[in-house]
């Protein structure tokens, strides 16, 4: 059972990945040439320049919302604020209020900022 999910998944990515890789290519070619060149005066791209910059990217800023990355941080960020008590919250919203006192910025309590020459 599990060979025939792994193989229609196979085939199914076979398939799949040329047809996305052309229209992200392709994409990426006609928002800059459509773009960029009339905006900024650069020279036009051809397709295989924009599945660089595409690849190019995807090094530099990360996943396309693929598994991982920041995003798991930040759920993990959310299962421990979950987990704590009221007490342990409230806490916690304290020490951060006088950690920002300390590094000199202003507390929403004592919001008196000049207006004008009054």
């Amino acid at each position: 059972m599990k060979r025939s999910r792994w193989a229609k998944f196979i085939l199914l990515f076979i398939l799949v990945a040329p047809v996305a890789i052309f229209l992200f290519g392709n994409l990426i070619m006609f928002l800059w040439n459509n773009i960029l060149t009339p905006v900024l005066h650069v020279s036009e791209i051809t397709f295989w320049q924009g599945l660089g910059i595409l690849v190019l990217a995807k090094i530099l800023f990360g996943s396309f919302g693929g598994r991982g990355g920041s995003g798991h941080y930040y759920k993990k960020q959310r299962m421990m604020w979950n987990s704590m008590t009221p007490e342990q919250k409230e806490r916690f919203k304290e020490e951060w209020k006088n950690r920002s006192r300390r590094w000199g910025y202003r507390s929403s309590e004592s919001n008196t900022y000049p207006v004008g020459d009054e």
